[in-house]
This record gives structure tokens, sequence and C-alpha cells, in this order.
């Protein structure tokens, strides 16, 4: 039997990669790993996350590129710049930031 994790970060929050330099804005969460098992076996084993933690897809951007990025739980850290990202799907999904995150478009709506 598995054991239910809770994700430690939200849609909206802008995050940064623990080893690459980038970094990007949630967008959706899975409660475990759910992508393609050759994606999985790409990464070096040295550096090859548990399936059993929570996978971030990301509104992802570096120096000179965007693009969406699929990072497990225990490869992110909170991004703490408080630089705006730049990713031009952002204005498609969310407000902001507003203190810090990004708002769901949907979630103005109701409150």
């Amino acid at each position: 039997m598995s054991q239910i994790r809770t994700a430690r970060f939200e849609i909206g929050q802008v995050v940064r990669h623990r080893f690459h330099p980038f970094r990007g804005v949630v967008f959706d969460v899975d409660p475990t790993f759910n992508n393609t098992e050759d994606w999985w076996l790409s990464i070096p084993v040295d550096r090859r996350p548990r399936k059993d933690q929570p996978y971030y897809h990301l509104l992802a951007e570096n120096e000179s590129s965007t693009y969406v990025a699929y990072v497990s739980e225990q490869n992110l850290l909170v991004d703490e710049s408080g630089d705006p990202c730049r990713h031009p799907q952002l204005i498609e999904i969310f407000e902001g930031p507003i203190d810090g995150r990004y708002v769901p478009r949907f979630e103005r709506l109701v409150n």
C-alpha cells in the first residue's frame, strides 16, 4: 500500500531546480511519477529521482529559452529571487505575480 503525500509546492508558485539553472511556475502536479519509462531512464542514475513523490509541471525558463518542464519534488526549491517569470504562456493561465505568486485566472473569477 502506497503512502499518500501532500505536495510541497502550490499551483502558481515560483520554484527553481536544485541542480540545473532554470526556474518556473507550477501549473500542474502529479501525485507520483506519470511520464514515460524512457524519460525516467534518460536521467543519469546518480541524479534519477524516486517515482513515489509529487512531480510538477512547470512553465520553465533559463537564460536563453522558455519551455515546459517535468520535475520531481526532491529536485525543486522555492525561488526567492522575487523576479517575475517571462514564459509567454503565463498570461494564458495566470495573473500576476501577486504577492510573489501567480494566481490562476479561474481563481480570480471566484474570489
